[in-house]
């Protein structure tokens, strides 16, 4: 019988640690140490000699945000299915974040509301645990760990570009130190761009004569504020709270989260689209939380001390590369994490996605490749994440005001199911953990089309 696609998701989100790996390849090369990058590297450790990641930002131990993530300053979220894929591949890796600091909050201690209504709350048992920390704190265990590993090694750099021989690549170009300095050309067995959704890559294989990837784009126009106060127990004991507006019925669309992150802070967001544009500016800041949130947001904007400036970042869309649906591609040559797709931020799903296409990444290189072919198998496997999480962030936003498309086929029906599941959620516990279990990407969202499951949501709204 053929897998289907919630098996297959499943199968790439397993927590199971490879049993069996074989070296494959001399040397790998990784462009880009983002959490992508790292998760391949570590990957790839199981299976070449020598693993090198070029990176422009060289610190190890840095919990300050890179130059390469401007939005590293905003709030990041790990959802349960990405700290399974770290704890897969970093044994031990959530115990040890705890104790630097990060936060393991209970599910009853975190409160989601959806136009102003508490959701209901989940159990531990169910979803599992999920780490709550600042992006630049979380990345720098990652790199520490990584590092760590005899044969992966930071090589500070800018990528220039990729070389070809033949029907494969076979080397990378960067400019180490100063911009003065001569070019490097580094051969490499398999090349990973993990360069973010600023990728140069389709360029890259424009000039070499290859078929670049179909782009598509989904203009969201997110705007994000975001302040760091001191955590205070005498103003709240909140741990996490996210509230969502959605648009209709006169709402203007926005969201906002209270996160307690390590070193006794509190991480704080507020976000608009279009024309609703957080500033920079404290007072506006704190007028945001106390009209346009829940209490417990303007207790902590106004009774709170903040530290340091209220920062802001602005995404134009949600855009995903189709390298699965290129009738020709270089052998030796991967792509993971956004730049392969990168998603509307407040759904959380970049940094879990990264790490389920490093899993992508194990199956098929423990599936004994041949390296001078073209990797179709992971992208088949990475396909499989990227439609998860495009369906789950895309859907919610095309009901935004200014979102006029692209439209997926089968929208209307999917909207419908997707709606009756979401409605079921506010009132039935068992139809709550199946909506979430797709929104932590802990499973596929084909699994809320099952039909057990969708008739329990119209029992439930033929009762109402």
């Amino acid at each position: 019988m053929a897998e289907s696609v919630t098996q297959r998701f499943a199968r790439i989100g397993t927590a199971e640690r490879p049993a069996e790996t074989r070296v494959l390849m001399r040397r790998a090369i990784v462009l880009g140490a983002s959490m992508a990058g790292l998760l391949a590297a570590r990957v790839l450790s199981d299976h070449a000699d020598e693993v090198l990641v070029i990176e422009r930002d060289t610190s190890a131990e840095s919990t300050s945000p890179r130059p390469g993530v401007p939005q590293g300053s905003q709030v990041h979220a790990l959802l349960p299915a990405g700290q399974v894929q770290l704890d897969r591949w970093f044994p031990g890796f959530s115990a040890e974040a705890v104790a630097a600091g990060a936060l393991d909050p209970p599910p009853e201690d975190i409160d989601n509301y959806v136009n102003g209504v508490l959701r209901p709350k989940l159990s531990r048992d169910v979803i599992g645990p999920s780490l709550v920390c600042t992006r630049p704190f979380l990345e720098s265990h990652v790199r520490r760990r990584t590092l760590e590993i005899p044969n992966v090694t930071l090589v500070p750099g800018r990528v220039d570009g990729i070389e070809f021989t033949g029907e494969r690549v076979s080397a990378v170009r960067y400019q180490p130190g100063s911009p003065d300095a001569e070019l490097i050309v580094e051969p490499a067995d398999l090349v990973v761009d993990a360069t973010g959704r600023s990728s140069r890559l389709s360029d890259w294989l424009g000039a070499a004569g290859w078929p670049q990837p179909p782009l598509r784009r989904m203009p969201i126009k997110l705007n994000y504020a975001t302040a760091l106060f001191s955590r205070d127990p005498k103003i709240s004991d909140v741990q996490v709270s996210v509230a969502h507006h959605q648009p209709g019925a006169g709402q203007t669309p926005r969201m906002g989260a209270v996160l307690a992150v390590e070193n006794d802070r509190w991480l704080v967001l507020v976000a608009g689209y279009g024309d609703d544009r957080p500033s920079r500016d404290a007072e506006d800041f704190r007028r945001r939380c106390r009209e346009d949130f829940p209490p417990v947001f303007g207790e902590i904007a106004e009774q709170g001390e903040l530290i340091g400036d209220v920062l802001t970042y602005h995404q134009a869309d949600s855009r995903r590369r189709d390298y699965d649906v290129l009738e020709s591609f270089p052998a030796g040559l991967i792509v993971a994490g956004d730049a392969v797709a990168s998603f509307n931020p407040i759904y959380g799903q970049g940094m879990s996605s990264a790490a389920l296409h490093a899993s992508c990444l194990s199956a098929y290189l423990r599936s004994g490749p041949s390296l001078d072919e073209p990797a179709r198998a992971y992208f088949e496997q990475v396909r499989v994440v990227v439609d998860a999480a495009w369906q789950v962030s895309t859907f919610a936003d095309l009901e935004l005001p200014h979102v006029n498309g692209p439209f997926p086929r089968g929208y209307r029906v999917l909207k419908w199911i997707s709606g009756l599941i979401f409605q079921g959620a506010a009132v039935d516990p068992q139809l709550n953990v199946q909506f979430n279990l797709v929104t932590t990407m802990l499973q596929h969202p084909s699994s809320l089309a099952r039909p057990r499951t969708l008739l329990r949501a119209l029992r439930f709204r033929a009762g109402r």
